[in-house]
């Protein structure tokens, strides 16, 4: 059973990380990149099938050298090997470009069973780009998947999904192998059985040793490596035109913040009558 794992590296939005110009745009090159909160339940659906099946598990993500840290933090979920696909041609792709250059990816690796997405990126939030990539390979694909089991002597894959629109309805649906599954944030990994839960945190140790090397398991890809044509990928083979970018506007403070150090008697009694209601459970 191989599966491969799509991810990306996007902005840390968390409070303090984000660094913004004096007109409110995005500045990338002060503003530190994680991997897509999303593609960690993407992680964890082909860890989970991992763990019940067997075989192998590939990360792979589209961007700059500096990617490889993101493949890295994907690792620490789980992964046994990771691909970058990087090179000057591959920049300013949009969601099309990108997919056409993902399933070239994929396609060189070989044939997985199941290619695994995030429901979408925290920086584009489209959730264009895993269902694009399923169209280019031609597989059948599953979105917002919460719960999944494998059936390889069928050769089948059976999920829930949440209904489009109504996350309180789940259907179960059916899909031939290989497949693409797009998980959805409510994803939920099951291990029922004791020998599911140990074989899950022997992966787990062995991934994260794997992680504090990652660029051993690491293997880079350009344009030639996978015969892409430029014209047909990066900013060259990119249809959507971006017309203007809106600077995001400067939030004003709402917090209010008292100083306090160990030493200055008063102000940590204050603290402390602040606090007593709530310890008292009021």
């Amino acid at each position: 059973m191989h599966s491969v794992v799509l991810t990306k590296g996007v902005p840390d939005f968390r409070e303090g990380q984000v660094s913004f110009d004096e007109d409110g745009h995005l500045e990338r090159g002060k503003t530190p990149t994680v991997m897509n909160p999303n593609d960690r339940f993407a992680l964890n659906a082909a860890l989970q099938t991992k763990v019940k099946h067997g075989g192998h598990v590939s990360a792979m993500s589209m961007g700059p050298p500096g990617y490889g840290n993101v493949l890295g933090e994907a690792m620490e979920v789980y992964a046994d090997d990771l691909y970058l696909l990087s090179d000057r041609a591959m920049a300013a792709a949009d969601t099309w470009a990108t997919a056409i250059t993902l399933s070239a990816g994929i396609e060189k690796i070989g044939d997985p069973d199941l290619v695994f997405a995030g429901f979408k990126t925290a920086d584009g939030e489209t959730g264009q780009t895993g269902p694009q990539t399923a169209w280019c390979l031609d597989y059948p694909i599953i979105t917002h998947v919460i719960a999944l089991e494998v059936d390889e002597d069928e050769g089948r894959v059976r999920a829930k999904r949440l209904v489009e629109g109504d996350v309180d309805e789940i259907e179960t649906v059916e899909s031939p192998l290989p497949a693409f599954i797009v998980t959805d944030p409510e994803y939920e990994a099951s291990y029922r059985t004791a020998r599911h839960r140990l074989r899950r945190k022997q992966l787990k140790a062995e991934t994260a040793d794997r992680a504090e090397e990652y660029e051993e398991h690491l293997t880079t890809w350009d344009h030639e490596d996978l015969n892409l044509d430029p014209d047909y990928i990066g900013l060259d083979g990119s249809p959507t035109i971006v017309s203007s970018v809106d600077p995001i506007p400067k939030a004003p403070a709402e917090r209010e913040a008292t100083m306090a150090t160990l030493d200055d008697e008063e102000a940590m009694a204050d603290v402390l009558e602040t606090m007593r209601p709530f310890a008292a459970g009021d």
